[in-house]
């Protein structure tokens, strides 16, 4: 049997229709294990604690890990349902409808949007940017929607990559699983709109900078997540089912958006198993959800990045910023993601960047590979590569003991820990999109 075919064995399945998931801890020797363990088929977590790395699996996973060579340990254990595919989306609920505790499904994502640009038509306009993998296939699914706020002024908020503000843009749930980054995309918009005129920092942040939020990157995925309620599916990829729609109870529909980029595409951290949790994909960019998110993000930052070796720089007078959020590792990553050994032309304005964002949130700083794992196809490597766009990844964690760890943590750590923590980074970064190449670490 092969590795990958280790890693996803059969397992016995509750008669509820639920799978047993276990997290285990497994110490590391050398920094080739991450892509060993990658290799191998396991779902390879973002967290990490000194040299240990965390792979999600089932209770056979252990003997698999050992196999390996590994000495893994249990550290949690869940009980969760089963994604059934395809599924009607939960519909009907407005901004109110939610699962979990409180986590806001698509519909309600989409109708605060609808809403906060009803209340502020002086600050708020919703853009569609595109369909998900269902819409285009006519399999029910999601339009992609994004929002841009900002206090409104003539040429303001107009798909044209030479605006007369700069633009800081946030996206979060890529990754299905990882709710807080929408809820925490959901905070900062309904700050910027209701701060501004209170909260002299916002105000002249709104006066100054356009701020797009795309919260729901992969409503397809957040969908499956949603079908759980209380005890949410824990969906990472889209829903494109066309490689692999018979994955048995271990694997996943769907492709990675994160590993689908066009930029070192197949690359590290990445596997060619249509039911792996990180599948690239058939071809690099063929997700529409990607193909429509780049396309967004040509129509907003011009390409001021001329050359194409991984060490040709943006220029300094580059203008814009663009945020990742991502969970839970309790990082700050900067490209190039896909390979830590090669540094990008901009990497010492980059790295202070992050470290400003780190020290903030008392979140580690570096390239992925450096601090967690190397990982190819991501967005920020993306929007770097062919736009000069200075780009980050947070990876938004519980980094201060807070019980608040986990894809899914309780709802009530995003008001009490999570956003405390994210507002004041957020605000940092946003400020820094008008020349975020000059910051150094002089300016800290």
């Amino acid at each position: 049997m092969s590795p990958s075919a280790l890693a996803r064995a059969p397992q016995k399945t509750h008669a509820s229709g639920e799978r047993t998931v276990v997290v285990y801890r497994v110490p590391t020797h050398d920094r080739r294990d991450a892509q060993k363990l990658i290799s191998a088929g396991y779902d390879l977590i973002e967290r990490r604690q000194g040299d240990d790395l965390f792979v999600m699996g089932d209770p056979s996973t252990a003997s698999g890990l050992r196999r390996l060579g590994f000495s893994p340990t249990a550290v949690e254990t869940m009980h969760k349902p089963l994604a059934h595919q395809p599924r009607a989306a939960r519909t009907g609920g407005g901004v109110d409808d939610t699962y979990d505790g409180g986590y806001h499904t698509v519909d309600a994502h989409y109708a605060h949007l609808d809403q906060v640009a009803a209340q502020h038509p002086d600050m708020a306009k919703v853009v569609t940017y595109g369909k998900s993998w269902l819409k285009q296939n006519g399999r029910g699914g999601r339009d992609l929607k994004a929002i841009c706020i900002t206090k409104m002024k003539q040429g303001d908020c107009q798909l044209n990559p030479q605006a007369p503000k700069p633009r800081f843009f946030l996206m979060s749930q890529i990754h299905a699983r990882e709710l807080t980054t929408g809820e925490v995309s959901w905070r900062w918009i309904d700050t910027l709109t209701n701060d501004y005129g209170k909260d002299p920092d916002i105000t002249a942040l709104m006066d100054s900078t356009e701020m797009w939020v795309v919260p729901i990157t992969n409503p397809d995925g957040v969908d499956i997540v949603a079908q759980g309620g209380d005890n949410p599916i824990l969906q990472r990829k889209n829903a494109d089912d066309s490689k692999g729609g018979s994955c048995d109870v271990n694997g996943q529909v769907g492709v990675d958006l994160n590993r689908n980029a066009g930029t070192h595409w197949g690359g590290e951290g990445t596997s060619t198993e249509p039911c792996s949790e990180i599948y690239l994909g058939p071809a690099a960019d063929s997700e529409p959800e990607n193909t429509a998110l780049e396309g967004l993000f040509r129509q907003l930052y011009p390409a001021v990045r001329t050359g194409t070796g991984d060490s040709d720089p943006a220029p300094v007078t580059a203008k814009g910023l663009m945020i990742s959020l991502h969970s839970d590792a309790s990082m700050v990553l900067l490209p190039w993601e896909a390979d830590h050994t090669i540094h990008t032309g901009n990497d010492a304005a980059l790295r202070a960047l992050a470290g400003r964002l780190g020290s903030l949130t008392g979140y580690q700083s570096g390239q992925a590979g450096e601090i967690l794992y190397d990982a190819s196809g991501g967005t920020d490597d993306w929007t770097y590569d062919k736009l000069g766009l200075a780009s980050l990844t947070i990876e938004i964690g519980d980094s201060d003991g807070r019980n608040c760890s986990g894809f899914t943590p309780a709802f009530s750590c995003q008001d009490s820990y999570f956003w405390p923590k994210m507002k004041p980074a957020l605000l940092y970064a946003a400020k820094q999109a008008a020349a975020p190449y000059r910051t150094t670490a002089e300016n800290h």
